[in-house]
């Protein structure tokens, strides 16, 4: 176990918000002044059948006030002071805790989302996305409400025990040990609830995460669901899901719901001795009938509230649940760090050299073996092969999305670990056969990455990749709303807004992706003709399984297993007879 996960998660939580410190004081300050002014109303009762009981010989008599009508009138300036402040401290304490949950809440989301942001592609490879956003959206919500409710209420309870406790002890210590008793069975029994809910909301919290991720995954495929006429097949998965998160709640109610009515019974029995035996030493004349009539008030307001602790105990398990798996989250290491070397733009010259890698998804078999490969600056180079042969995998390397597990790779001569990210990434256009467009407009996916762009520019850019004319004719043109992933567009018409949204990046280094394989004819010739002018005088890298749209590339690499197994021109290799010749038959139609 690490330091870190040894410690209590609350703990880690306090830690965390130490930059909030004065509005918890203050808040904590706001709630215990609302409960001391909540719990006086039972003094002023007392005092008040003090005042018809004894007149003239009652306690405000002896501050100087001997009229009755007078003291009555004192006490109902004292009651309208003490209900005005309650009232007060009662809007600061709610208006100051909830903003406080709320400021913790995004801060707390925004920390996870950043942390999240910098893991490497393999963890999320290892996760669902609905597990993820469970964690962002569900788990810190939980921790809101809590923060929002349950940490005023263990406020209040302990500041009504302090506070009544002490009042008992002072007013009549022979029946205020009555009163007492049930305090440490209520603390005993809060603290083996607690003990026994916990396993039960983290399970509760598993299960929500799991069934998140089925209705995160279902929503994405819902054109295969369609296609597939699966609905009723994936009703039943989302109600076995479903069905296990209510069992998993069902499990954890059946055990927090039993604690108040348990509570409730041990509180009656300090209730019930304090008004039986209170009652008897007033009788006696033990104790006066104005402090009786305090004692059995405070009694209640002393008790009762513990009733509530079942709710704040729930709360809080809850929370302590989610905040375990949001901590985790940020406990998550970074796999892959940025260097510290910067590469301005300009001075980008786009010369590329692959030396020795070797890289391996987990443990599994390396996809890429001792592979070493020279990209000079300002030329095209073309890498084919079969699929599995590792030609996406030198993508993900060279933008640094994972890490080489030998070798090294230079940019100009600089190794890429040694750069900083923003600057390598900005080196680098990508335009891959699975475009990603976020739900906008066209123009806001276009200028994605560069935000500063102006709306000619964007034009510009569409016009370059070709795309002007389509978009032109879209029901709002370049404000027309693409969609979730640009469902509403064709896969063309998504390729040409990629590579819109790569040309206006100016990038010294382009790489291409299989970034005509899944167009038609006529697309990839308005595609090819847009790349023919974007790829001038840069460094461009295209990854093809179709090999006709690589033949006038300047070199043309062959991969095989993961390794280099022929390299050189299109007539080079054709001469060869080898696996491009093989490839480049089979494509043709030749025999």
């Amino acid at each position: 176990m690490s330091q870190h996960q040894s410690v209590h998660p609350f703990k880690r939580l306090f830690a965390y918000t130490h930059q909030y410190r004065s509005q918890i004081w203050q808040a904590t300050a706001c709630s215990i002044l609302n409960k001391i002014f909540d719990l006086a109303p039972p003094a002023l009762i007392g005092a008040a059948v003090d005042v018809v009981v004894k007149q003239q010989d009652s306690l405000i008599a002896k501050l100087g006030v001997r009229d009755v009508f007078g003291q009555l009138l004192v006490l109902a300036f004292l009651s309208f002071m003490v209900w005005g402040l309650e009232s007060i401290f009662e809007y600061a304490y709610k208006r100051l805790w909830r903003n406080l949950a709320q400021t913790i809440q995004h801060d707390l989301r925004l920390d996870a989302y950043r942390h999240l942001q910098e893991l490497e592609l393999a963890y999320f490879e290892d996760r669902s996305t609905g597990g993820l956003m469970s964690i962002l959206s569900d788990d810190i919500n939980q921790l809101e409400r809590f923060l929002d409710r349950g940490a005023n209420e263990v406020i209040q309870v302990t500041t009504t025990i302090l506070v009544v406790g002490g009042t008992f002890f002072f007013l009549a210590p022979s029946v205020a040990w009555m009163a007492m008793l049930p305090m440490p069975f209520i603390l005993w029994g809060s603290i083996a609830f607690q003990r026994r809910l916990a396993p039960r909301y983290a399970d509760v919290r598993e299960k929500v995460s799991l069934l998140n991720g089925q209705l995160s995954n279902n929503l994405s495929g819902i054109t295969t669901i369609k296609s597939f006429t699966a609905e009723k097949y994936e009703v039943r998965r989302i109600e076995a899901e479903s069905n296990a998160y209510r069992k998993s709640n069902q499990r954890a109610i059946a055990l927090s719901a039993a604690f108040v009515p348990l509570i409730r019974i041990i509180i009656l029995i300090g209730f019930t001795a304090t008004l039986v035996f209170g009652g008897l030493e007033a009788v006696n004349g033990n104790m006066a009938v104005g402090t009786y009539s305090v004692l059995v008030f405070l009694c209640q307001r002393l008790l009762w509230p513990l009733t509530r602790l079942g709710e704040t105990l729930d709360e809080y398990q809850r929370a302590i649940a989610s905040t375990r798996r949001v901590l985790r989250l940020l406990d998550a290491p970074i796999a892959i760090h940025p260097g510290d070397k910067p590469l301005p733009l300009v001075l980008v010259k786009g010369k590329i050299n692959i030396e020795d890698v070797t890289f391996a998804y987990h443990d599994r078999q390396p996809v890429i073996s001792n592979l070493s490969l020279h990209i000079p600056a300002g030329k095209t180079i073309a890498i084919v092969g079969s699929t599995g042969s590792g030609k996406s995998t030198i993508v993900k390397l060279l933008l640094r999305l994972y890490e080489v597990r030998s070798g090294k790779i230079t940019l100009d001569g600089v190794e890429l670990q040694d750069l900083r990210f923003q600057d390598l990434r900005r080196a680098i256009g990508l335009v891959s056969q699975d475009v990603f467009l976020f739900h906008g407009t066209v123009a806001e996916n276009i200028r994605y990455g560069s935000f500063d762009a102006t709306l000619p520019q964007i034009v510009s850019a569409a016009t370059v990749a070709e795309a002007h004319d389509f978009i032109m004719q879209l029901p709002q043109g370049y404000d027309t709303i693409v969609g979730e992933r640009g469902q509403k567009l064709s896969g063309g018409q998504r390729q040409r807004l990629a590579i819109a949204r790569a040309v206006l990046k100016k990038p010294p280094i382009l790489i291409l992706d299989e970034a005509t394989s899944a167009v038609d004819n006529e697309t990839e010739a308005a595609i090819q003709r847009s790349l023919e002018r974007i790829t001038q005088n840069r460094t461009t890298i295209a990854i093809a399984h179709r090999l006709s749209t690589v033949r006038n590339a300047d070199r043309i690499y062959v991969m095989e297993g993961g390794k280099l197994v022929e390299s050189g021109t299109h007539e080079e290799l054709l001469d060869e007879g080898g696996i491009y010749t093989s490839l480049w038959r089979v494509q043709m139609g030749l025999r």
